[in-house]
């Protein structure tokens, strides 16, 4: 239904608009706070929604959901990383792949995928702990991940040299449809038993003699959606569509 401009919309429908118009997951406060804002800065309509509530725009995104849902316009609202987000149906994802020609630059390499599978639930990691486990040199791959936007420098392990520590990004959750870390199978049995491992290794380092820092890792450059690193055997990455 279209609304003249002196006409009040619905909660419901200026949140579609909002998740249409955004790539970003938006979570419930950041609704909040555009409407809230809206109402400070503009007159008439917008400012009827000055006093909205976190309440008042969850019913309205649950409300939204399930009207998508039954409509089968091929669109969906989920919940990822935190937030919410507006995208295709996966049952429209055949078409859509052959529409955008998303074939192939939605693809890791194995050996990058295994390196970000022990980042993902091994975090904060350092490099030398990725190839003691894959027995193989990462720099290549660690740089490419962090090139993609699916990993970040976190921290600096209290270790000898004190080593970069790696971890997952935002990207990471939205590229592989997960709401948060904990998502991943098996990760608060992960998450204990890691506890403990590090707590002996900090023990077991305390005596070795101190060495020097390892040099900083180069500035993140903005994600490209396209790359693939190396030129290894690739496997498929999930994706959106």
């Amino acid at each position: 239904m279209s609304h003249d401009a002196d006409v009040l919309p619905e909660i419901k429908e200026i949140i579609g608009a909002m998740l249409f118009a955004t790539r970003e997951p938006l979570s419930i406060r950041q609704m909040v706070n555009v409407f809230r804002r809206a109402a400070q800065n503009y007159e008439g309509v917008a400012a009827g929604f000055a006093d909205i509530s976190a309440k008042e725009v969850t019913e309205a995104l649950e409300e939204l959901r399930q009207e998508l849902d039954e409509s089968a316009l091929g669109v969906e609202i989920t919940e990822i990383a935190d937030g919410y987000r507006m995208r295709n149906t996966k049952a429209a994802g055949p078409w859509l792949r052959e529409l955008l020609d998303k074939g192939k630059p939605n693809k890791l390499s194995k050996p990058a995928l295994e390196t970000l599978s022990i980042i993902a639930y091994r975090q904060p990691i350092q490099r030398s702990q990725i190839e003691s486990i894959r027995g193989v040199a990462v720099d290549s791959i660690v740089r490419s991940l962090l090139e993609m936007g699916l990993i970040k420098v976190v921290g600096r392990s209290e270790l000898p040299g004190k080593p970069w520590l790696y971890g997952t990004t935002q990207s990471f959750l939205e590229h592989f449809g997960l709401k948060n870390l904990d998502e991943l199978p098996g990760m608060a049995e992960m998450r204990r038993n890691l506890e403990v491992q590090q707590e002996m290794d900090l023990q077991a380092s305390a005596a070795e003699p101190h060495s020097e820092p390892e040099p900083e890792p180069q500035a993140e450059p903005e994600t490209d959606e396209t790359g693939e690193p190396g030129d290894e055997d690739e496997t498929d990455a999930p994706s959106g569509v």
